[in-house]
C-alpha cells in the first residue's frame, strides 16, 4: 500500500491512494475543518474495519441486519504533548431480526482474528466494544489478539 499526503493551502492537505482522494484539516483556529483531523481518520479506519467484517461474517451466516453502525469513541490523553488515543470503545448497533450469538460471535472473531487495523492499535492501547441488539445490551469485550 502507498499513499500520497498532498498540501493544498493553509492546514488543507488530501490524502490519496490509487483514485481515492480523503481531505484532511485541522480545527479552528489553525485549520478551517474542511475535512477531517488525521486522528479522526484513524478512528474511522478502526470503526470501518471492523464494521467490514462482522457484515461480512453476518452475511456468511445469512443474518442480514436492518441497520447496523459502529460508534467509535476515543478518550485521549491529556496533559502534555503529543495527545494520544489512551482507550478506544466501540459500540456495534445492530437492528433487525439477528441472531445474538451470530452478533456476538462475529464481533468477537472481527476483535480476537480478523481487523488488522484492532490488531494493530490494540498493541498501543485498550480497545474495549459493547453489542446492541434491537436497543439492548447483549454482549462487550475487548480486542484480544
Amino acid at each position: 500500500m502507498k499513499t500520497a499526503i498532498i498540501w493544498k493551502d493553509g492546514m488543507k492537505f488530501e490524502g490519496s491512494v490509487d483514485d481515492h482522494i480523503v481531505p484532511m484539516d485541522a480545527k479552528s483556529p489553525l485549520g478551517k475543518d474542511s475535512g477531517a483531523s488525521p486522528k479522526e481518520l484513524v478512528a474511522m479506519g478502526l470503526g470501518g474495519c471492523t464494521a467490514m467484517d462482522v457484515i461480512a461474517l453476518l452475511k456468511k451466516y445469512k443474518q442480514p441486519p436492518a441497520n447496523f453502525r459502529v460508534d467509535v469513541e476515543i478518550i485521549p490523553s491529556t496533559g502534555s504533548h503529543p495527545i494520544v488515543f489512551e482507550k478506544a470503545i466501540l459500540t456495534f448497533v445492530v437492528d433487525g431480526a439477528v441472531d445474538a450469538e451470530k452478533i456476538n460471535e462475529a464481533v468477537s472473531l472481527s476483535q480476537t482474528k480478523y481487523c488488522g487495523v484492532s490488531a494493530m492499535l490494540a498493541k498501543a492501547f485498550p480497545i474495549e466494544y459493547h453489542v446492541i441488539l434491537n436497543g439492548k445490551e447483549i454482549g462487550k469485550g475487548s480486542a484480544k489478539f
